[in-house]
């Protein structure tokens, strides 16, 4: 994200906190409490096919789709595979920044793009002036994480259950 760094300012609350009221990282959040998350949050805007982070990139911030869509996509055999497309009200970003972990996947803007970002920065803002509220984000965060992973386990037994054995060497040292 290195050419787009967010300075734009929200100022349609009215617009934003029912995208955020959606979303399960912000699940169990009274309306004061997504206020304070707003008052964090930067616009940027993304044009078509820009990328917004590549895979191994370190993880900077916590991404929301406000409009348009983003590609996730991650590098197999030198080729690019497709994971998912997400779209407006979808949150990404936000395992590997709580994990301090590079991203997983690289992300392409489809279409014009434009992203709600929270930053690393405000997060620790967050656990400075409201433990509770940065408590509750890092659980929904770690609840959100769980979900995926689960998915992604029962999606890789799917799979090892059609490979043939000899394919599968090594999956199951865990």
């Amino acid at each position: 994200m290195s050419e787009h760094v967010p300075r734009e300012p929200l100022l349609e609350v009215e617009k934003v906190l029912p995208i955020l009221d959606k979303i399960s990282i912000f699940g169990g959040l009274d309306e004061s409490q997504l206020f304070k998350v707003f008052q964090r949050l930067k616009l940027v805007h993304y044009r078509p096919g820009e990328t917004i982070f590549e895979e191994g990139s370190p993880a900077s911030y916590i991404y929301i789709v406000e409009t348009g869509a983003v590609d996730l996509v991650f590098g197999s055999q030198g080729k690019s595979v497709l994971k998912a497309q997400l779209g407006p009200g979808s949150c990404f970003g936000d395992t590997a920044l709580i994990g301090i972990q590079t991203h997983s996947v690289t992300t392409i803007a489809v279409g014009r793009t434009d992203l709600l970002v929270l930053s690393g920065e405000a997060l620790d803002d967050l656990f400075t002036t409201d433990a509770p509220l940065f408590a509750l984000l890092i659980l929904n965060i770690a609840r959100e994480s769980c979900r995926r992973l689960s998915k992604t386990n029962r999606q890789l037994r799917d799979q090892y259950d059609r490979l043939p054995m000899a394919a599968c060497v090594g999956i199951r040292d865990y």
